[in-house]
């Protein structure tokens, strides 16, 4: 009865002790970056929290460290506290352009609407602890970079008329100038009607270079009678053969870019868009069909509006139509077969300035022009056509009306005053020419009022605001700005009509960036110019000479005795005389931690060393050495290896050229995997392998576990070291006790806290002293045996590492003592308070003292003189 007893009591203690071990663990994670999004974008970033216990519902905290004050936490948004935000966040919260979206109770999203270049930091998601305890991480960082929109996407806007079964090509120019490595994708869709805007899918392009059809034209594109063809680096031509009646309507082209972040996925960071091309595709039969296109849908004031009237019809050119245009519903000119015009009354007066035409282009095509559009040219048009048998007729045949198209026109100050740039080309070559056109448009006649333009640049990548160029006055006074420098002896103006012109000679790198002119209306010659007009940007991209690098990229292997030197070859099979090189090299570790290379130093053109955070120790920079051993080779030594040096290495060189304004890099090569193997013999260290959980509070001491289990041979002796970081990775060592019984601290922070006190012979264990925070994470040591082989010579023999041991450091919890005694402030304020007490009721009570035994004695003598009246025993004298 007793042993079934203990036996229940065993299965209940086994059970409670999986129950705790199966404890969760909180997790916090966040979208991992750097991650790059492009100026004005929507962006989103996700964070998730597991393990947790509490309510399923969890909260999120978001806040930013900038890059001017990267210790200094600026609070976003929070989904408990609608205070959180700090000022410089709290209006983007309350109007929603910051949010923050739940998609379940433990996972949410980060909305930023429209991102601006503040926005650029390391973001944090932090979770208010819901759990008994403190376990786990509570909080996740990540970067996000703004980077500037460099897409460009463009096609003539073009009426094109074809008989069933033509071939139609279309070709769409895009081109981007970004920093970071991207990718394109380019489309082309058809919307069937002007009123539509749901758009057909006609073929894509898509970012992995995989040609992609829309489901209306997947059999066409297999028998070859859809295609998309790259023409040039930047020029995209669809050709769409035997045309048929269904491919009608608006065709445009549209672009995006992508990148792809650290999680390996791709995401799209800009979009751009062409205008319209409307297709009319005449079909073999009598049926009539008619659409409208407007040039632009919603017009500046001032700028010249075409209303296109399209006729689908099969021998047009023998038929005879009239055409008529329509707003919100009412007539305003109609167009006879013979090419007859009547315009309503209310606009005839606008037709006779010159401020509306209506024409015949084609027999298929007739056309509406408004010239200095205004706000009352707003509304819906449509156009209706009507065939007749001869001139004259009255009576149609029949009468077909077009889709309404919307018409908004946006009001702009200054006579409409409007600037566009243009250029004819994005990308030069190092040493070509190119030119920029800065247009100007006005609803007035320009040749009538006074005009300035400016020009501006903005370095690619930014620095900064634009800088300005030059500057013409509407008195032609030039007067160059601070952006000069890089093209001194290099720009041309010149001024032809309504455009200025700005040619560069002979384009270097400085060239390479972004485009803006600013035009000025000016009422007189002097003063400040009444309105002014900015165009778009445009982005030019210099193109370096092609670099003829190549670097050696076979595999290789090098094995050395433990404690040897070894050597890692890095070979150039060719590069240019008048080019420098420079070498970086990376350290991979073993398996699983091979995705993630470290580096260990870079050695620049100019001979400067610049080592990784992990390679950063004095004692590591003392035993990585980078060399050029030849005009062909460049060696990674590393001195006396250790068993933590193996796993593989690879080399990254760069070419680099002086381009006339400075040293630019042409291209790179990257090295074959060298694996690097340590000979050992076979160890008979043996350390305990199991790994260990312990929590400590903070401010307490704490020892970590390394115990050897056998005994050593007297001519041998231990060295040990202690790490701290994720198995796999490569770990930073936090001491060592060099075999010859000296200590080394690699890391300056916590090395006044860390003692080895060795109770005995085998025992390695670290004790941890005023445990802090940071203090969180995995500990395991390593010991290498050495045997010496002569005099002062001392060769390694083997190495065991111990299992992992993780420390939880929680934090102090705050009481009222902690909390006065923390508060210098606070604790002088208690401790004179009574001090200061005593000194201003001393006078008042001493005061108090001398009133009441005055007024007492007062009243004494008086009660004494009334008693001797009463007697009668005081004569007068």
């Amino acid at each position: 009865m007793g042993l079934a007893r203990r036996r229940v009591a065993a299965l209940l203690l086994v059970l409670f002790l999986l129950l705790d071990v199966g404890a969760g663990q909180r997790v916090v994670t966040v979208q991992k970056g750097p991650l790059y999004r492009v100026r004005g974008s929507h962006v989103t970033l996700w964070c998730k929290v597991s393990g947790y216990q509490g309510p399923a519902e969890q909260n999120f905290q978001w806040s930013i460290y900038l890059p001017s004050a990267p210790e200094r936490e600026v609070q976003i948004i929070s989904t408990a506290d609608l205070s959180f935000p700090y000022a410089i966040y709290m209006q983007r919260v309350h109007s929603r352009e910051i949010y923050v979206e739940r998609v379940q109770g433990d996972a949410v999203l980060l909305h930023i609407k429209e991102l601006q270049d503040q926005d650029a930091g390391e973001y944090e998601c932090h979770t208010p602890n819901t759990d008994e305890r403190y376990f786990g991480s509570y909080s996740a960082k990540t970067n996000l970079s703004v980077i500037p929109d460099t897409l460009s996407v463009s096609m003539g806007s073009q009426v094109l008329t074809q008989a069933e079964g033509d071939t139609v090509e279309l070709t769409c120019e895009v081109s981007k100038t970004t920093a970071q490595h991207t990718h394109l994708s380019v489309s082309w869709y058809r919307l069937q009607g002007a009123g539509e805007h749901q758009a057909e899918e006609i073929l894509t392009l898509s970012k992995d270079f995989v040609l992609r059809p829309g489901p209306s034209y997947t059999q066409r594109f297999l028998s070859g009678n859809v295609r998309l063809d790259k023409v040039g680096d930047t020029t995209y031509k669809l050709s769409i053969a035997a045309v048929e009646p269904s491919d009608r309507g608006q065709l445009y082209c549209e672009a995006a870019e992508w990148i792809e972040d650290p999680d390996e996925t791709w995401k799209d960071i800009s979009h751009g868009q062409t205008e319209k091309t409307v297709l009319v595709v005449m079909s073999q039969d009598r049926d009539l069909h008619v659409g409208i296109a407007a040039t632009k849908s919603t017009p500046s004031e001032g700028d010249i509006l075409q209303l296109n009237c399209m006729l689908g019809a099969q021998r047009s050119g023998s038929r005879y139509f009239q055409v008529a245009w329509f707003l919100d519903g009412m007539e305003v000119a109609r167009l006879g077969p013979c090419g007859s015009l009547a315009w309503k009354k209310e606009y005839e007066e606008r037709a006779v300035l010159g401020q509306l035409r209506a024409f015949k282009q084609s027999s298929s095509f007739y056309t509406l022009a408004v010239y200095g559009v205004g706000p009352k040219d707003s509304g819906a048009y449509h156009c209706s056509a009507s065939e007749v048998k001869a001139p004259g007729d009255v009576q149609s045949i029949q009468t077909n009306l077009s889709s309404a198209i919307t018409v908004d026109v946006k009001p702009i100050a200054g006579l409409g005053l409007r600037a566009t740039l243009i250029s004819r080309t994005a990308t030069v070559r190092y040493t070509q020419s190119f030119e920029l056109i800065c247009k100007v448009s006005a609803s007035s006649l320009i040749e009538e009022v006074l005009l300035s333009v400016g020009w501006f640049f903005q370095p690619s990548p930014p620095d900064g605001s634009y800088q300005e160029l030059v500057r013409v006055l509407p008195n032609g006074t030039v007067s160059w700005g601070p952006a000069q420098v890089h093209f001194q002896g290099k720009a041309q103006l010149e001024k032809v009509d309504a455009s200025s012109r700005l040619r560069i000679h002979g384009a270097v790198s400085g060239h390479a960036g972004t485009y803006q002119c600013e035009v000025g209306l000016w009422r007189t010659p002097r003063g400040q110019p009444t309105a002014s007009a900015t165009s778009n940007a445009v982005g030019i991209q210099v193109i370096p000479p092609e670099s003829k690098l190549q670097v050696a990229t076979k595999e290789s292997s090098v094995e050395v005795a433990g404690g040897a030197d070894a050597s890692i070859d890095c070979r150039i099979l060719f590069s240019q005389n008048d080019s420098q090189l420079a070498v970086t090299w990376y350290f991979l570790p073993p398996p699983p931690a091979d995705a993630t290379p470290l580096q260990i130093l870079r050695a620049g053109y100019s001979g400067l060393l610049e080592y990784g955070a992990e390679f950063s120790s004095p004692a590591e920079r003392s035993r990585f050495l980078s060399q050029r051993v030849s005009g062909e080779a460049f060696q990674l030594r590393i001195l006396s290896a250790s068993p933590r040096d193996q796993g593989g290495y690879r080399c990254l060189v760069q070419e680099w050229r002086w381009l006339g304004d400075g040293w630019h890099s042409l291209g790179e090569g990257q090295s074959g995997r060298t694996s690097l193997r340590l000979r050992l013999p076979e160890s008979e260290l043996h350390l305990e392998q199991a790994n260990h959980s312990i929590s400590a509070r903070e401010g307490e001491e704490v020892t970590l576990g390394c115990l050897l289990r056998d005994a050593r041979v007297p001519t041998a002796r231990l060295s040990a070291t202690w790490f701290r970081g994720e198995e796999g990775g490569r770990p930073r060592a936090l001491l060592t006790l060099r075999h010859d019984g000296s200590i080394e601290y690699p890391q300056e922070g916590p090395a006044g806290r860390l003692q080895l006190r060795r109770p005995t012979a085998g025992d390695f264990s670290l004790t941890l002293g005023g445990v802090e925070v940071d203090d969180t994470g995995l500990y395991h040591c390593q010991l290498q045996e050495w045997q010496q082989r002569g005099k002062g010579e001392w060769a390694l023999q083997a190495w065991a590492s111990s299992g992992y041991t993780r420390l939880t450091a929680i934090p102090r919890e705050s009481t009222v003592l902690s909390t006065i005694c923390s508060s210098p402030l606070l604790l002088n304020f208690i401790l004179f308070l009574p001090l200061i007490l005593i000194l201003l009721l001393a006078p008042a009570g001493f005061c108090w003292c001398f009133i009441s035994r005055k007024s007492k004695k007062g009243y004494i003598k008086g009660e004494e003189l009334m008693e001797l009246k009463g007697t009668g025993g005081v004569k007068q004298t």
